[in-house]
């Protein structure tokens, strides 16, 4: 596996990087031993923005009851709690290992066109374990794997982040240069992934749709650069079979054979759909936490 360089950040930190690596050279058990822990904690103890998870699971699901939002809730957390030590667990997680736990359905989708020196763009959200999708793409596709992220204000952070994610030969990307990297880049035969679920604003040009009964803003970027570089487009899902298994699952979206309009929003549209189907057959897997739908449609 490789390793970035790394930035410089405070001497300070030094110890909680020591102690996240430690962590991370535990064995499976003992982590999900923790992650019981950091379940308790973050459910019953400090609650960690459980107003937020309960109101998008209430108007997520408003067919449900409240005893079945709140067990949601419970199972969200514990969901969550496995992601994050599974996202530790990077840092010292053999690559044959990484591959053992994680199937990849459909993988042609995406290999097909780096014959044809195409882009590939694969769209992801916050479900599942979300930060196996990037380390797990590298091992499967080597030297051809890219992804778009936004960096972090704290350095020690970001250096900590950039190695997890990097360090099975994976490329990471600003999302500000997204645009700039495809147009250097526009003949190489690679993938670049994308998490394009977050909430859009009115500057990032959003697609607004019904989403999980309301109205939900989408980035629309997929569709432009789509449009732009003719690139394929495909939908990735990844989702727990097992403690600590997973199956990364490939579905077409755009095939790149005939012209998109880019104002027609197909792949965003398309996007949604998968994305809500998943999310309404494994309600606890998607991350609740975040203010996905803190814009309003003007």
């Amino acid at each position: 596996m490789t390793q970035p360089p790394t930035r410089k950040y405070p001497w300070f930190y030094r110890p909680l990087e020591w102690l996240l690596l430690g962590i991370a050279h535990l064995p499976f058990p003992v982590l999900y031993g923790l992650a019981y822990g950091l379940y308790g904690l973050m459910a019953y103890v400090l609650r960690y923005r459980q107003r937020v998870v309960l109101e998008n699971l209430r108007n997520s699901f408003p067919e449900k009851s409240e005893p079945q939002i709140r067990q949601i809730s419970k199972d969200f957390y514990w969901h969550f709690a496995q992601v994050m030590v599974e996202m530790l667990k990077l840092a010292a997680l053999p690559a044959a290992e990484l591959r053992r736990r994680v199937r990849i359905h459909n993988p042609e989708l995406i290999s097909g066109a780096f014959a044809e020196g195409r882009t590939v763009l694969a769209l992801g959200s916050h479900a599942g374990n979300w930060e196996w999708i990037l380390p797990t793409g590298a091992l499967e596709f080597p030297g051809r794997t890219y992804g778009v992220y936004k960096p972090l204000s704290n350095p020690f952070f970001e250096d900590f982040l950039l190695r997890l994610r990097t360090r099975t030969g994976a490329q990471l990307i600003p999302m500000r240069d997204t645009l700039r990297d495809l147009v250097k880049r526009r003949k190489e035969g690679r993938v670049l992934s994308m998490l394009t679920d977050q909430a859009a604003g009115p500057e990032d040009r959003p697609y607004w749709t019904q989403f999980l009964h309301q109205d939900t803003s989408f980035y629309s970027s997929a569709d432009r650069l789509a449009s732009q570089f003719n690139c394929p487009v495909v939908y990735v899902n990844i989702t727990r079979r097992a403690r600590g298994y997973y199956d990364l699952t490939i579905r077409p979206l755009h095939d790149g054979s005939t012209p998109l309009d880019k104002d027609a929003y197909v792949v965003t549209e398309a996007f949604a759909r998968h994305l809500e189907r998943d999310i309404q057959a494994a309600p606890a897997s998607y991350l609740w936490t975040h203010r996905r739908w803190k814009h309003k449609r003007s």
